[in-house]
């Protein structure tokens, strides 16, 4: 991925610098002083406006030291719309241009975190519907309370979603909130706008390489793997869109739900729990594929190997997609579906040789020794797809941190 960091020409402070990569150092980091982060993807009719108003909001550099970091994906001009916007303002200001999109808005936060070497990092839209003027408020929040994460949200007293643009937006939020907040409780307990794009937090929250964001939910990534000890909030009026479009869509909303099931199956239970739900689901695909095959006047036979693939093929989409969708760069996706398959049916041979052991050799009545051997099969499938499936190979990984 090919990146370009530069410092508008006419802008000083020479002496102070971002790193290009990497976490920063211990000590370094400038007592009160702050990052603002702010992604980029076709905003050029947002840019001077609001550089304007940062100029506006912000307390003079020797009050609150102050950089701000647009991270852009665009295909537009924005990168130029900033540099000529970024002239003669009070503090400095960076680009870092990323030829892929990797993460999206997320991973482009991402990239942001590991060039930040203040003390607070602010997340803020480019399209103000996050008011610039909150921005000290934020960080002056975190400092009188001691809170590790301060979120502006639209859901406390003096906070409402009005620029939530018709009845169907306001609804997806809403949902969206009340889903996250079901899923993770104790992650989320203190945080009543996980949806939010708008806040601060201290540098040390969370490890960069501890986080594998997909799509523009930031804050929830931060919260459930981070785990900030104390949260504070602000209210904010979610505002009207200054110029442009709304980015978010379908196909972002698909990107959410499965960023959900990522963060909700890190731990191996949640993953063994969301293993079984899908293969329960599997049969779905399974009995329909065998009933077209029958009606079709294949014989039962091998219609039933056959509509086995089905539920297969169905099991495996869902487990790439909801459960191993960060483990899948090691292996090519045909030698992925290959050793899947592979499991799952020698699933079906070892289940009969095992209900015939706990029927023969431990006298066990034939349900019960069926729903044993599914229960066997099953834990013994979760594991192997793991370790066979999953896992990077050693040597890979060897090779790779030696080089």
């Amino acid at each position: 991925m090919s990146e370009d960091l530069w410092t508008p020409h006419a802008l000083s402070n020479p002496e102070v610098s971002i790193p290009e990569e990497g976490e920063v150092a211990a000590g370094s980091v400038a007592a009160g002083s702050l990052t603002l982060i702010i992604p980029t993807f076709n905003e050029a009719g947002n840019i001077g406006e609001l550089l304007s108003r940062l100029a506006d909001s912000l307390p003079a550099p020797a009050r609150l030291p102050c950089e701000v970091l647009f991270v852009d994906d665009s295909t537009d001009d924005t990168p130029a719309v900033i540099e000529k916007a970024a002239l003669d303002l009070p503090f400095r200001v960076r680009v870092l241009h990323r030829e892929q999109a990797v993460g999206g808005l997320g991973g482009a936060v991402v990239e942001g975190l590991k060039r930040a070497d203040t003390d607070w990092i602010v997340v803020m839209d480019a399209d103000l519907q996050h008011p610039p003027h909150l921005v000290p408020e934020l960080v002056g929040e975190g400092e009188r309370t001691g809170a590790d994460l301060v979120v502006a949200s639209r859901y406390i007293p003096g906070g409402s979603r009005a620029g939530l643009a018709g009845n169907y937006r306001i609804a997806v939020s809403r949902g969206a909130t009340w889903l996250t907040k079901g899923l993770f409780p104790r992650a989320l307990r203190g945080i009543s706008d996980p949806m939010s794009g708008f806040f601060a937090m201290r540098r040390p929250l969370v490890t960069t390489d501890a986080l594998k964001p997909l799509g523009y939910k930031i804050l929830l990534e931060l919260a459930v793997r981070g785990r900030p000890a104390k949260v504070a909030e602000v209210p904010f009026v979610f505002q009207d869109r200054y110029s442009g479009e709304s980015k978010s869509g379908a196909r972002e909303g698909l990107r959410f739900l499965a960023h959900l099931a990522a963060l909700r199956s890190a731990t191996p239970l949640a993953r063994m729990i969301g293993f079984g739900l899908i293969g329960l689901s599997g049969f779905v695909p399974n009995l329909f594929a065998l009933w077209l095959l029958t009606h079709a006047g294949v014989h039962y036979l091998p219609a039933e190997i056959a509509a086995n693939q089905a539920g297969v093929l169905w099991n495996f989409v869902l487990i790439e997609t909801l459960l191993f969708r960060d483990r899948r760069r090691h292996r090519h996706w045909a030698d992925r579906i290959g050793r899947f398959a592979l499991l799952a049916n020698a699933d079906l041979l070892l289940r009969i040789p095992l209900i015939a052991l706990f029927v023969g050799r431990f006298a066990m009545e034939v349900l019960p020794a069926t729903a044993l051997a599914l229960v066997t099969t099953f834990v013994l499938r979760f594991a192997a797809t793991e370790a066979l499936v999953y896992l990077p190979r050693k040597t890979r990984t060897a090779r790779t941190t030696r080089s």
